[in-house]
């Protein structure tokens, strides 16, 4: 099967199997042949009933699911030992540094994605893609000044300068072996270790300083980033719904809003609606109970 496999790495916890389906279900309808994807699930927590909803793709399309429960991963978990991280994005943002050593070693070629994304174009194109001798292919980002220098563009400025190719880490085109070269999960201890960690955007930082100038860069419709209804003109083949705008909300302002509902489908779509409102009335009893 690795002749024609496409392989595709997802990393997410319980909170988020409803994008992790959609991406998913997106890159299947959009591929020119779903039974060649093989979905590489790197989660923490899922629960019981939500694998079995993502078990669809599989009788849906063919798809291979590969589970990796990172939960009792010894290497992934000895890895976060003494990692910071931001509350809101959990340190499973990490695992996306192991990547070369969590998968089976036969695989060369590895397309990464957030589970805040849609997929409307063939894999197989990124699959396929010349790196030209590079270990990974990815998107400028648009806000990168910000994210690299931080508050009045000044904070990290013996890091980065304004000029600096920074991508943004969301949709990620990786050779195996050359990513293994860099031993990412090597250099982040030494950033943290150098207070680099606690200044800049973690992993994805971690990212761009170990591949600075040693990346192809892909066209940013490959990542459109935040799209908004105003942008569905550009014709993007990945969305990446970053900022306030998500398309699992209700009354949704994001590109492609309605699509990407149909796309996870009505029944997740208002399951994971209703799952969210719970969590959220549900969360101050758990505060004042002492549960997380």
């Amino acid at each position: 099967m690795n002749g024609q496999a496409v392989h595709i790495v997802l990393t997410f916890d319980d909170a988020f199997w409803a994008p992790a389906f959609a991406v998913m279900r997106s890159a299947c309808l959009a591929s020119r042949s779903a039974k060649n994807l093989v979905f590489h699930l790197m989660y923490r927590g899922l629960g019981t009933a939500h694998r079995n909803e993502l078990a669809q793709i599989t009788s849906e399309f063919g798809a291979t699911l590969i589970d990796y429960d990172l939960t009792g991963n010894q290497q992934f978990q000895a890895f976060l030992e003494g990692m910071p991280y931001h509350p809101k994005l959990t340190n499973l943002v990490y695992a996306r540094l192991l990547i070369d050593r969590l998968l089976p070693a036969d695989i060369e070629r590895v397309i990464y994605l957030d589970c805040d994304i849609y997929v409307r174009a063939p894999l197989e194109e990124l699959a396929e893609l010349d790196l030209e001798g590079h270990p990974i292919a990815a998107v400028l980002d648009p806000g990168r000044h910000k994210q690299m220098l931080g508050r009045d563009l000044r904070q990290n400025l013996d890091l980065f300068d304004f000029h600096f190719r920074y991508f943004n880490a969301g949709v990620l085109v990786i050779d195996r072996r050359g990513f293994a070269a860099h031993d990412l999960p090597g250099r982040t201890r030494a950033f943290n270790e150098a207070g680099i960690l606690a200044r800049a955007q973690y992993d994805q930082a971690v990212l761009n300083l170990a591949f600075k100038d040693n990346w192809l860069p892909l066209d940013f419709r490959w990542n459109l980033i935040c799209p908004a209804p105003e942008h569905e003109v550009l014709e993007p083949k990945i969305l990446h719904y970053t900022g306030h705008r998500k398309p699992w909300a209700l009354l949704s302002r994001a590109a492609f809003a309605q699509t990407y509902r149909h796309t996870m489908t009505n029944a997740i779509f208002y399951r994971y609606w209703r799952e969210r409102w719970q969590r959220r009335l549900l969360k101050p009893w758990r505060k004042l109970m002492g549960r997380s």
